[in-house]
Formats: structure tokens, C-alpha cells, sequence
């Protein structure tokens, strides 16, 4: 089975042709950076309609890569949600137009369990599968989250931010440090040559048992330590409070992961989302996943990123659930599996909702 995948969720316009067992036959992605970087963030208006400028031009490309094109696809997968709704609905459009006219299955994805299949991806003949049950991180610009992952579609939410995402804090960190946009890539390239111990930063969540994180009081620090001590003077300087920021974050991100292994008893972590990209993130997770004989699986940077290979492989995996059958593909901006809830003031949960 071949599936095209569509990817349109925030500011990457993406189509990739990927096969049931997880080959990459080609994966187009055309990114929206230097648009938005003169905002410092993505401004969804502009979003949409870079999407549609480029949307039919990447699905040209990746059809281009098979032959018999369209005809040899056997059924479309498309990110219904979660996303901009704007920029969802693009991907979406295009989809089922290319669908009816086809006559090809459709089938919507979520953007959150493409991401976590994403390791299963298999961009060159060596790489393995990875067995399941698996623990994911997934980490990304608008998500925070541990999931146990049985089977493609057997995914269980274990815990998530209660506020911001760990992308987030890197991008809101380079705005403080006035490094620009995109601002994880920026702190990640410039703590490697920082001290981690220079500057001290809360860790946050500490002595919380939950697999739950939180980073705006993070934030809130590195912008007191800025209006205190002002900006780095130098590149030297200015390394050192990345690297030390860096640190604490990913040791949460790691302490909460390792914890989530152990409370499922499983002896699998996968790393995945954009932020899974950084590479302070992937050192400390391999360290600590050795001292702990846990195995780590960390896809490769393309497929970290938002691409639209891992969403033709969480269609093709969707297609062929038993039971699954066919139905409306429906644009979702927040997936109500996830719990949102309210929380103790001692970090228990106390009640969960479905958002509508």
C-alpha cells in the first residue's frame, strides 16, 4: 500500500509518498521560516496563504517521484487537526479535491500520533522498526506530552504541560536574548559552547511525582535574570545563560520521560516532535537512558520536524486497523482524546474534560 500524505497544520506546506512498512519514497517540504521570521512567530493569516500558494506544487513534486503518479497511490492522508484552522483546512481542501477526483481513500490524521509514529519511518534500508510498547516524548513549538504507544493506534496519553510547551520556551528564550526566529535551533547552536552551570535556573515541576510539566515559570526567570543583569555582552556570556537554560529544560523533559518508563514498566523511549531535534535534548537523553538500560530511539532531524511522510504512515497504519472504516475527514484545531483538567494545588488531578 502507497499513501500520499498532506501536511498543512502551521508553516510547513508538505506531501510525501511513504508505504505501509514504513518506506520513504519521497518527502517534499517547503517551510515558511523567513516569512514569520520578521513577527518572531507564526501569524496564521500569512500561514494560510502561503499554504495555498504552495500546496499544489509540493503534492506536483511528490507524485513526480513515482511512476504512474496519482494512479499509483492507493489512498490520501491528510493532518485534520490538531493546527491553525486556517492552515488545516488548506490541506484538507486539497485532499479530498484530489481525493474525489482520483477516486482514492481518504483518511485524516492526528498531527500528535503522526509525530510519535514518526520513528517508524524508514528513510534508509538499514533502519529498524521499533517495537512496541514504546514511551513518547513528544516535543514541539505547541506541544508537551508523554504518550504510551501499544500500537499505531493504541496511543494513551500519561501526561502534558499544564501551560507552555518546551518549544515555546526555547522560542520565547531567543526573543528575551534578542537571538531571532526560529529560537530553538539558536539557543541549542549556542549553548554547545556555553557553561550549563553559569547561570541558575528553577527546575521546574521539582518534587512533583506526576508526568506532568510546566515551563512559564522558567521563562518568567530567564526574563528577571535579563531585566536584572540586562543582556549578555558578549558571545561568551551570552552561551553561557543558553546553555543554562537548556539544561534545565531538557533535564525535565528527561527526568519526566525516565519516570514514565518506569511507572509503565517499559523499556522504550522515543523521542519525537520538532524539538526532539536539539541536540542538548538527544546527549542527555542517550546518557541517561544508558545509566538506566533503557533502549532510546530518536528519528532523524527530517522526520522530527513537521513533514507529511510521518502523516502517510499514520494513515496507512489507520487504513489497516481492524475495524477501521472509512468516514468524514473533519478539521480539529485541539484533539478532545486529550485531557485538559484541573489540578490540586498538590499537583493531583482532580478532574478531566473533553474539550468540544
Amino acid at each position: 500500500m502507497i499513501i500520499l500524505g498532506i501536511e498543512s497544520s502551521c508553516d510547513e506546506t508538505a506531501a510525501a509518498l511513504v508505504d505501509s512498512d514504513g518506506r520513504v519514497i519521497a518527502d517534499v517540504v517547503r517551510s515558511q521560516v523567513e516569512i514569520h521570521a520578521a513577527y518572531g512567530g507564526v501569524v496564521p493569516e500569512l500561514a494560510s496563504r502561503a499554504h495555498l500558494a504552495a500546496i499544489g506544487v509540493v503534492i506536483e513534486q511528490a507524485l513526480a517521484s513515482i511512476e504512474g503518479g496519482i494512479d499509483s497511490v492507493d489512498a490520501i492522508a491528510v493532518t485534520a487537526g490538531p493546527g491553525l484552522a486556517g492552515a488545516l483546512l488548506v490541506g484538507i481542501g486539497a485532499a479530498k479535491a484530489l481525493a474525489w477526483s482520483a477516486r482514492k481513500r481518504i483518511v485524516g490524521v492526528s498531527h500528535l500520533d503522526a509525530h510519535l509514529l514518526a520513528v517508524q519511518l524508514r528513510r534508509d534500508a538499514d533502519a529498524e522498526p521499533v517495537p512496541y510498547p514504546f514511551i513518547g516524548l513528544l516535543v514541539s513549538g505547541g506541544h508537551t506530552a508523554l504518550y504510551r504507544v501499544d500500537a499505531p493506534t493504541d496511543i494513551t496519553l500519561l501526561g502534558q504541560t499544564r501551560d507552555d510547551a518546551a518549544g515555546e520556551a526555547f522560542d520565547k528564550a531567543a526573543k528575551l536574548l534578542g537571538l531571532g526566529y526560529p529560537g530553538g535551533p539558536l539557543v541549542d547552536r549556542l549553548a554547545a559552547h556555553g557553561r550549563p552551570d553559569a547561570v541558575v535556573f528553577p527546575t521546574p515541576m521539582r518534587g512533583r511525582d506526576e508526568l506532568e510539566f510546566s515551563f512559564a515559570g522558567l521563562k518568567t526567570s530567564l526574563a528577571r535574570h535579563v531585566e536584572k543583569s540586562g543582556l549578555p555582552q558578549d558571545d561568551s556570556a551570552l552561551a553561557d545563560v543558553c546553555a543554562s537554560y537548556q539544561r534545565v529544560l531538557v533535564s525535565a523533559l528527561v527526568d519526566k520521560s525516565l519516570a514514565a518508563c518506569a511507572e509503565e514498566g517499559v523499556p522504550r523511549l522515543a523521542l519525537t516532535g520538532g524539538v526532539a531535534a536539539n541536540r542538548g535534548l538527544r546527549a542527555l537523553a542517550a546518557r541517561r537512558c544508558a545509566e538506566a538500560g533503557l533502549a532510546l530511539h530518536v528519528p532523524p532531524f527530517a522526520s522530527c520536524t513537521d513533514n507529511a511522510a510521518m502523516v502517510a504512515y499514520a494513515g496507512a497504519m489507520k487504513l489497516l486497523s481492524p475495524g477501521y472504516v472509512d468516514g468524514p475527514v473533519v478539521t480539529f484545531t485541539r484533539d478532545a482524546r486529550r485531557r485538559r483538567g484541573r489540578f490540586a494545588p498538590d499537583g493531583r488531578l482532580v478532574s478531566t474534560q473533553r474539550l468540544p
